[in-house]
């Protein structure tokens, strides 16, 4: 769920609202069986590469694929957001891709291209400025430079990015005529159709510096005149957007959601499914419409693991191999996701999405005023760095609670507001649990077998009250946290003193703990809340606290504590800000900085070689429409030959170790498994890559951690990789090298050296007026692994040789 790649739209009908819903999930976090009742749409099913989706033309045209692996989510991404919203603003443009990840293309081409359907100045001849902001001209018209002459050297040019164009104007008014199009009939050269346009000359609009084009004179080019002349002319083949000309949701889906399906027509209805499968990660599946029947399935099955975003169950099944035997869907139960407003705060069904929980908070926030909704607020900006679209979209607030990960963003929040939680079992048993008593130990919680999480009540703040929430990941966006946290103060205003506090860490130990001697020390140290001493009392008071031992899980321990330390003493200038208490607000002004990110700026420039028609140009390449449609061919994709065989690796344990034995009986008990390869089976010379000092399979030693030490052969993928993990291999563990420090140290060289060398290094230093000499070190990267690698290869009968 990290890169967002196999993004697909899933609509619902909203009987409530009686109007479908559009949002998008990762594929491969979601099971086929959630989709009853829903539809969903791929990226092959916008258009082809003879006929695309404009959103799909477009990322094609302004080069917003390049490998091709991330751009189906891309196009899902921003087809969902036209969806739901036809004419977006740029910003809901960038935000709508908080899930996507791509490694190779840069993010300026994609938003590049999504940005020309906002309807903000990317219409009809927008430009770009040099200081990375659109512009528009009155007429509409323009070449793509931010001087072009249409703008009338800028003296015609509307506002910046806000600037918005006329209710249902678009960029051509008939998709068919758009092929036809050049860079003079969207607005270059004051829209003369000469021969000599921008196009043809060796120079552009305002090449003299000229209120006119210089059409081919010997001047000077203007700078980065290449790529905007040929973005004008790429935006000129442009297909028109209509919202209105996409397909409706269908019929029988909107009865099947009502429950008035016809005779004949499936209705809908619980489902209860088994799984015959012999060792299958789930034996048995629910799926309940009810809460009454969710607590009768779950006091039968009191091990049920309840699934909604599935989130956790699904990394947990795929990359831990866990099974969970019983599993109930829990996310079509309109009454875990009812809002209830109370007198002294708000009750949230807990199975609210996070995405519908960050809607609901905005409204209240806004409808409640600041003094009684802090603690909502801070829940809400705990969701604005929480994992992605897709994530938010699915994932809801009771899975989070009940996950009890110590690194969670929201139950810091929680805890610190002194939310309660409403347990539910069969029978109409319930009973209520403060937040602060529901975390027992690492992934336990107070739920009881049969129980399950129906509410979460928060409440109001009240005057004198600030809560924060601060979080701190190793990126800004759609990471989990190093470090999270939610503060909480009550001021008396006639002292100055707390009279009520609470700091929960999350990172910081084995569950979401509150910091009472944090507490105490802001509640008890005798300080007015704005005197630097009440700052440093709380500081000092969380580095003893939170102090970490040096081998805690997940490592960085006076990084993690320094950390937390960091947010009191935020939280102290930003709450005596909010306040209005005078020395403590000086803090904060002197630290303030806006955390609301700007629109992403970017700018290509380069030479256009007129002369000549690719080399030079900014040309798509040949597979981009194909990538953008989803018909571009992976290995995945290719129809499986007869008789064709999986093949998993089996990995080295150790970074360097000794093979003592390999006993593979257990793998090769399992029907279907075919072979297991080792280096007594590699034919001819058992070596590779251009040194030829590696080999394809360890006879005696492994060299580095995840070393290929066997190879398993299956009839499915899925057999081939759980046989790997049953192959046991057995090591003597030798002395591992595993820094370039100790590779110095030990003088463990290459024997070949290969050098590029270009001129006399050494003389040029001689020559050099400073030398500096010094070390630059990095250690190691922890790799985001994005396209993963696969082959397949086809004997095709002759002299041994093989299709790749």
């Amino acid at each position: 769920g990290g890169c967002g790649a196999c993004t697909v739209m899933v609509s619902n009908y909203d009987v409530d609202r009686s109007q479908p819903v559009h949002y998008t999930v990762n594929a491969c976090l979601c099971p086929l069986y959630v989709m009853d009742g829903k539809h969903v749409v791929t990226v092959e099913g916008l258009g082809t590469a003879e006929t695309p989706h404009p959103v799909q033309q477009r990322i094609a045209l302004l080069h917003g694929s390049q490998c091709g692996f991330c751009t189906p989510g891309f196009v899902m991404s921003l087809y969902t957001l036209l969806r739901n919203t036809p004419e977006p603003s740029e910003m809901e443009i960038e935000e709508c891709f908080d899930g996507n990840l791509c490694r190779c293309t840069g993010y300026r081409p994609i938003l590049d291209a999504a940005k020309t359907f906002s309807r903000q100045a990317w219409k009809q001849g927008a430009v770009v400025g040099a200081d990375g902001l659109a512009q528009v001209s009155k007429s509409g018209k323009g070449c793509g430079k931010a001087d072009c002459c249409q703008l009338g050297g800028g003296s015609e040019s509307e506002s910046t990015a806000e600037s918005t164009l006329a209710s249902g104007e678009s960029l051509g008014a008939d998709a068919s005529d758009q092929s036809s199009k050049t860079v003079s009939d969207v607005g270059c050269c004051k829209g003369s159709t000469e021969s000599k346009g921008c196009i043809e000359s060796k120079g552009c609009c305002k090449g003299t510096g000229a209120k006119g084009c210089c059409k081919g004179t010997e001047a000077k080019s203007c700078a980065g005149s290449g790529p905007a002349l040929e973005k004008a002319e790429a935006m000129a083949q442009f297909r028109a957007y209509d919202a209105t000309q996409e397909p409706i949701f269908p019929p029988f889906l909107m009865r099947y959601a009502r429950g008035t399906t016809v005779d004949g027509e499936p209705r809908r209805q619980a489902l209860a499914l088994v799984n015959g499968r012999s060792g299958a990660q789930c034996e048995r599946f629910f799926r309940p419409l009810t809460l009454e029947q969710l607590l009768a399935i779950v006091g039968e099955h009191p091990q049920a693991k309840l699934v909604a975003g599935n989130s956790e169950v699904g990394v947990e099944a795929r990359f831990k191999h866990s099974a969970f035997a019983v599993q109930v869907y829990v996310g079509d139960i309109p009454e875990l996701r009812v809002v209830e407003r109370q007198a002294d705060g708000v009750s949230f069904g807990a199975n609210i999405t996070l995405a519908q929980f960050a809607r609901e908070l905005a409204q209240l926030s806004s409808e409640l005023g600041t003094e009684k909704a802090q603690n909502l607020e801070a829940c809400l900006e705990a969701l604005r760095y929480f994992a992605g679209n897709q994530i938010r979209n699915v994932a809801t607030v009771a899975g989070n609670i009940a996950t009890a990960s110590p690194i969670s963003d929201l139950n810091p929040v929680l805890l610190a507001s002194g939310a309660e939680l409403t347990l539910a079992a069969a029978g109409g048993q319930r009973r209520t649990v403060k937040m602060a008593d529901f975390f027992l130990g690492y992934r336990r919680t107070a739920l009881q077998a049969g129980e399950v999480l129906e509410r979460v009540f928060v409440p109001h703040s009240r005057a004198g009250e600030v809560v924060r929430a601060y979080k701190q990941a190793k990126r800004k966006d759609d990471d989990i946290a190093i470090v999270t946290c939610a503060m909480r103060v009550v001021v008396d205003p006639a002292s100055g003193r707390v009279h009520d506090a609470a700091f929960a860490f999350g990172g910081m130990a084995p569950t979401t703990v509150l910091a009472a001697q944090v507490a105490d020390a802001a509640r008890d140290g005798g300080y007015a809340w704005d005197e630097p001493a009440a700052r440093a009392a709380a500081v000092a008071a969380c580095g003893a606290e939170l102090r970490l031992g040096y081998a805690v899980p997940g490592g960085m321990a006076e990084y993690r504590t320094a950390l937390a330390c960091s947010f009191v003493a935020r939280f102290w200038a930003e709450s005596c800000a909010a306040l209005g208490l005078a020395r403590g607000a000086d803090a904060a002004h002197a630290g303030e900085h806006s955390e609301a990110r700007e629109l992403s700026r970017g700018q290509q420039a380069y030479d256009a070689v007129a002369e000549r028609v690719v080399v030079g140009k900014g040309v798509a390449h040949l597979s981009a429409l194909r990538q953008a449609t989803g018909e571009a061919r992976y290995v995945d994709d290719m129809p499986a030959v007869g008789g064709e065989l999986h093949m998993a690796l089996v990995p080295s344990a150790h970074a360097h170790a000794r093979i003592t034995a390999i006993d593979a009986s257990a793998a090769l008990a399992l029907a279907g498994v075919e072979r297991v390869l080792t280096a007594a089976d590699v034919p001819g010379e058992n070596v590779w890559n251009i040194f030829r000092d590696e080999e394809l399979l360890p006879t005696r030693e492994v060299h580095y951690h995840g070393q290929p030490v066997a190879l398993v052969v299956a009839r499915t993928a899925r057999l081939a990789q759980r046989a790997a993990r049953l192959v046991r291999v057995a090591y003597d563990a030798l002395p591992a090298v595993l820094t370039v420090r100790d590779a110095a140290a030990r003088q463990a060289w290459f024997g070949e050296e290969r050098v590029l060398r270009n001129g006399d290094v050494d003389a040029a230093l001689a020559a050099s007026d400073v030398v500096l000499a010094g070390e630059s070190y990095c250690g190691a990267q922890e790799h985001f692994y994005l396209e993963p690698m696969c082959a397949v290869a086809v004997p095709r009968g002759e002299a041994g040789e093989l299709d790749l």
